[in-house]
This record gives C-alpha cells, structure tokens and sequence, in this order.
C-alpha cells in the first residue's frame, strides 16, 4: 500500500472512532436533556440545544476552512478535535443545562473537523476518485453506528455520563493519531498565501463561494437534501419515544440498523454503481430511494409496523449513502486546491445554517403533526430531484 493510500486509511479511522464516539452519545440526548426538562419540554430542549452548537459552527466553520487553506489541514483537524474533545467532557460533567450549552458552545466554535477532513481527501486523491473516498468515510460512519448506540444504550443504562467521556477519550484519541500518523496533505505552494480581515467574516467567504454560478446551483440542491436529512436525524429518536414508546436500549438496536445500511450503501453498493453508471444518475437515484423513505415514515405513523419502520431506515440511509459521496465528490472538483477549505468550510456552515433552523422548525411542526412534518421533508426531497435533473449540467463544473 502506498504512502498517498496510508494516509487516506488513517484519516478513514479517525473518522471511525469519531462516528463510534458521536453515535454512543446519539440514543441518550433525550434522557440526558430530560434531566433537566419536564418531558414535554424535551424536544425543545434538544432543538434548542442542536440550534446552538449548529450556530457556533455556522460562523466558525468558512474561518476554519480558510485558514486550513493557508495554514494547512493537521493543524486546524488538532484544533477542532481537541475542541469537541472539552465539549464532550462538559457535556458528561453536566449538573445544570446552562453547562450543557457550554460544552455544545465550545465543540461549535472548533467545528473544523468535517471539513478540513474532505479538503483532505480532496488535496490527496484524484477528480475521479473522490466520491468513491467520500464514500469510504459515510462507510467508517456507518460502522461506528453499527456498535455505538447499543454500546451507548447499555452504558447508558449504568450512568447516562459514562458514554459521554467515552465519546471524549475516543475524540482526544483521535487528535493523537493526527498529531503522530497524519501528514500535512496542502503543500505550502498550493496554499493561500495571504490572510485578511475578510477570511474571518463567514459572510465574505459565502460572497465568494456564491458568487460562483454553477458551484451556487450545486449548493442550494445541498441545501435541499440536507434540510430533508436533518428532519430525520434530529427528529427520529423523539419520533421512536413517542410514537412507538421505545426506550434507549431499543432505539439504538434500531440506530445500529443505520449504521448496517451505511457500510452496505457506501463501502459495497456505491463503489459497484460507480463503475456502471454516472455519478449524476447515482445521485439523482438515491435522491428518489431517500424520498421513498420518508414517505414510508409517514405510512408507519398511521401502521405501526416494525417491518415499514425498518424499510424507512433502510430507504433513507441507502438513498444518502447513494447521494452524499457523489454529490461531495461533484462540489469537491468545482474548485481549485487553494480554496477546498473555504469550499468545505461554506458547505459545512450551510449545513449548520439547516441544523440551527431545521430542528427549531421542525420542533413547532412536530407539536402540531408528525406526518405533516415528514410530508414537507418528502416534497423538499422532490425539490432537489427537480433541480437536479432539470437544473444542473450534466458534465463536471469548471474548476473555479
């Protein structure tokens, strides 16, 4: 195995233990926030909270990212590991909401990890092959998913803190394996070579960004698929409390179903289509699997059913597996090296903007109907199918 193959590896199994430690955490938020809230608060509690930390990470994310682009990938991945690592132990610590708010604050403001991790594999694979790359990363997430939550659950079970500063020994951990077995991947020509006061203003590198019209149309498909993604994610461990009255042990059975589909869609599925069919028809594909899902989730609200439940979770998380890495892979080659950070860093603050608002939103619709809010996230869905086909050219962007 190569050098270049090496650290893509590496930088697969951080993403691993970061995923095993997120999806530990996942299954508890309720119980964790319901410490502190009356029950019928909780869902606010949480939109609130995943609000907060989605806003530190709307402004920090760009200002990450393009000094990643000057500064290089290592450092700034140290910085924002080590900051989620200090949230997280906050977080464990707990002993009032406010401290919670605290750590979620400061894991927000570092949020450079996802990011400066694609401007990684971007900077060390070629055009071709990054959707297959990508795709290897929602893999590692996937199998992180697959134990984590069942781990989380049954720790949870014990002490709801304990999985918490597990979460943060697996994240420092990671920070050590950049610091010792990470190369630097953005070699100093390549680099940005100056800073000004505008690489700190997050809405100078979204004028930038934007002001670029084929990459504009790209982001705001983005835009779409993830706000209907975020409905899910945010939503569906209240929606397991409430509408099946599942407890932390059996939700996480069903999180790790989640995480199967992610290693089956991203490691298996994605690399076989990739060399039979176009990345745009891949996606386009598993934009429609995604929206199948969410309609199923409507049907499992008036049927409950295990089995139409399941084949939700399986419909989504195939149709994101099919999407994410191709549609990644696609914004990754319609820039330049010098500006992947800033790129990866617009991408991840727009998704943020959707964390911050999405839950908040959705939170209200939930209160009001469950099946009008996943309703909404199945048009948004036909939304992006209808830009992607009939909006976005057929060939790659122009590098910028």
């Amino acid at each position: 195995m190569n050098t270049k193959k090496n650290k893509l590896w590496i930088i697969i199994g951080i993403v691993l233990l970061n995923s095993i430690g997120m999806s530990i955490v996942l299954p508890l938020l309720p119980f964790i926030v319901g410490e502190y809230l009356p029950s019928q608060k909780i869902v606010v509690g949480m939109s609130v909270l995943m609000s907060v930390f989605a806003g530190c990470t709307f402004f920090a994310s760009p200002v990450l990212g393009a000094l990643s682009d000057r500064y290089g990938r290592k450092n700034i991945l140290i910085t924002s590991l080590l900051g989620s690592t200090i949230g997280y132990i906050l977080f464990g610590i707990g002993g009032a909401l406010w401290v919670l708010f605290l750590g979620r604050i400061i894991d927000g403001l570092t949020a450079g990890n996802i990011s400066t991790l694609f401007a990684y594999i971007s900077d060390s694979t070629k055009p071709e092959e990054r959707a297959k790359w990508f795709g290897y990363i929602g893999a590692a997430m996937g199998i992180g998913k697959l134990g984590g939550p069942a781990l989380g659950g049954l720790l949870g079970s014990i002490n709801l803190a304990l999985p918490v500063f597990l979460t943060a020994g697996l994240i420092f951990l990671s920070s050590l394996a950049v610091y010792f077995l990470l190369p630097e991947s953005l070699t100093p020509e390549k680099r940005t070579k100056h800073l000004s006061i505008d690489s700190f203003n997050v809405f100078s590198h979204f004028k930038d960004i934007f002001s670029l019209k084929d990459i504009k149309s790209l982001l705001i498909l983005g835009i779409l698929f993830y706000a209907a993604l975020g409905i899910f994610q945010f939503n569906f461990t209240i929606f397991l409390k409430d509408i099946y009255k599942w407890g932390p042990a059996v939700i996480g059975t069903m999180l790790t179903l989640v995480g199967i589909c992610e290693i089956i869609s991203r490691a298996f599925l994605l690399p076989w289509l990739l060399k039979h069919f176009s990345e745009r028809n891949i996606g386009i594909t598993g934009l429609i699997v995604f929206g199948i899902g969410l309609a199923l989730i409507i049907a499992s609200i008036y049927l409950h059913s295990v089995v139409i439940i399941s084949l939700a979770v399986i419909f989504i998380i195939s149709g994101e597996g099919l999407f994410d890495p191709t549609y990644n892979g696609k914004l990754s080659r319609s820039i330049n090296e010098n500006k992947q950070g800033k790129l990866q860093g617009v991408n991840q603050s727009l998704q943020s903007a959707n964390n911050m608002l999405v839950p908040l939103i959705a939170a209200a619709i939930y209160f009001y109907s469950p099946s009008i809010l996943y309703a909404i996230a199945t048009f948004i869905i036909l939304g992006a199918v209808i830009i992607y086909t009939k909006l976005l050219p057929t060939q790659d962007l122009h590098k910028a």
